[in-house]
């Protein structure tokens, strides 16, 4: 394609051919050619609305669909040739188009604008990343409640500031996440909703005098809706930063697990055994399996919020309604979403391969007085002592405990006395472990039948 071809693209407004730099800088077909689905559906909804309209022919609107299915099939087969000179994937498929049909393809652009147009080819392509997005929510979930399940009585210690606090149970600590990470499938659910209204027909800004129906386009691509204002159908990019910013929640949630894989992969911890499929080993250090799945994904979230940020900054001070800077809005859109879905699957296959070590989760569990709160709340229960007083008295148990170089449940009766005097045999019966985790049946803590009426909760939402 010439110069002279894209100056016909853009009407007899401009006499001369754009400067090299000012066509590298303008172009986007580098990065926007990933919307050619999305580009070619619009383009067919619209046309088969203006022929319905009356507003071109049903003869010019078949050779159009035809056309667009050949331009498609092209592009999907690797045979299409992308030119910068034609700027946009929007001028690169009317052009093809207008080789393969001839003048019907000028009629195509009747009643629209390349802003609708691209703010329509977007909003379909984040609606689909969205419910990837979602799709890759739910597997996560399931690999979770599955090792929650396997798991919903094995005793691990639960931390606050990364030191042992009080018993919890595995599958508790995986239940935990798939919390976390359905929290982050309604913000997409969420996002998606506001998203899918319709900005095609709203043309360059103010709407068209042809007797279009948008809502006819609008039901033909899925949406809800048209969108209600024309000035808003075309600026509007918070849909982008909405995905952008569940997107950038939930890998916050995939670099925190991430995090806690690597710790217990260690030989300090030996917590989870990481799977081949996602470790690799040393050059010079033959022992070494490094979880290096999970230090690379624990490193994407800096590239989404990134992304996040960058679009931001973008449209913070743009008037309405369009300007040239949203061309900047895909690309930052495009990596984050790679991204993501790429991440989320890594997780998905790590947690869906790894294996728990229950003796060396049970071992940690029972040490650093990770019991200490049950002492405390016997005390209460028992002998009627404010926690206040029975919290002191537990600390000094444990410091007596540390000196001995022993935990709680191997403290005497004498020495459990010296601190108070009620203390009984009793209280040997609340200090274990299991004891621990079996008592915690508030709802939504990790005594083992409770951990199992949420597996089934989220067993039954799933479907």
């Amino acid at each position: 394609m010439t110069d002279k071809t894209a100056n016909a693209m853009w009407g007899g407004r401009f006499a001369a051919g754009p400067d090299a730099i000012m066509e590298a800088i303008n172009a986007s077909i580098g990065f926007d050619k990933r919307l050619a689905a999305q580009d070619i559906a619009g383009s067919r909804a619209h046309a088969a609305m203006l022929a319905a309209q009356g507003i071109i022919s049903t003869s010019d609107a078949e050779a159009i669909r035809e056309g667009l299915l050949t331009v498609l099939s092209e592009i999907e087969g690797g045979q299409f040739t992308f030119s910068a000179a034609l700027e946009d994937i929007h001028m690169n498929v009317e052009a093809r188009l207008k080789e393969l049909v001839g003048e019907p393809a000028g009629r195509l652009h009747t009643a629209r604008s390349r802003n609708d147009q691209v703010a329509t080819d977007f909003r379909l392509w984040v609606r689909d990343q969205i419910d990837a997005a979602d799709q890759g929510l739910a597997a996560l979930t399931r690999a979770l409640l599955a090792q929650a399940e396997a798991g919903a009585d094995w005793v691990m210690p639960g931390f606050t500031h990364l030191q042992t606090a009080q018993p919890v149970t595995w599958g508790h600590h995986m239940m935990a996440y798939v919390e976390m990470f359905g929290r982050d499938r309604s913000r997409f659910i969420d996002a998606r909703a506001r998203l899918n209204e319709s900005p095609l027909g709203a043309a360059a800004l103010a709407g068209t005098s042809f007797p279009i129906d948008r809502d006819a386009t609008a039901e033909a691509l899925g949406f809800s809706r048209p969108m209600a204002n024309s000035l808003d159908a075309v600026s509007a990019r918070d849909f982008a930063l909405e995905f952008l910013s569940a997107t950038a929640i939930s890998a916050m949630h995939l670099s925190r697990l991430a995090e806690e894989l690597v710790i217990w992969s260690s030989a300090q911890f030996r917590f989870v055994a990481m799977s081949d499929r996602f470790s690799t080993g040393s050059s010079i250090m033959p022992q070494k399996k490094n979880p290096d799945a999970a230090e690379l994904l624990r490193a994407k979230i800096g590239r989404i919020l990134g992304a996040t940020v960058a679009l931001f900054t973008v449209m913070k001070g743009l008037p309405l309604a369009y300007s040239k800077d949203m061309q900047e809005d895909k690309e930052q859109v495009f990596d984050a979403a790679d991204t993501y879905l790429l991440s989320l699957a890594a997780m998905e296959g790590m947690v869906r391969d790894m294996a728990a070590n229950p003796d060396a989760l049970r071992a940690a569990a029972a040490s650093g007085f990770s019991t200490a709160t049950d002492l405390a709340d016997w005390l209460v229960h028992a002998l009627g002592l404010p926690f206040r007083e029975a919290h002191h008295i537990t600390g000094s148990l444990v410091a007596e405990a540390e000196s001995r170089g022993c935990d709680l449940p191997d403290l005497p009766l004498d020495a459990m006395q010296a601190a108070h005097a009620g203390i009984t045999e009793a209280v040997y019966g609340v200090l274990g472990v299991d004891n621990s985790v079996a008592s915690r049946t508030s709802y939504g803590g990790t005594a083992p039948d409770q951990v199992r009426a949420q597996i089934a909760r989220w067993r039954e939402a799933l479907g």
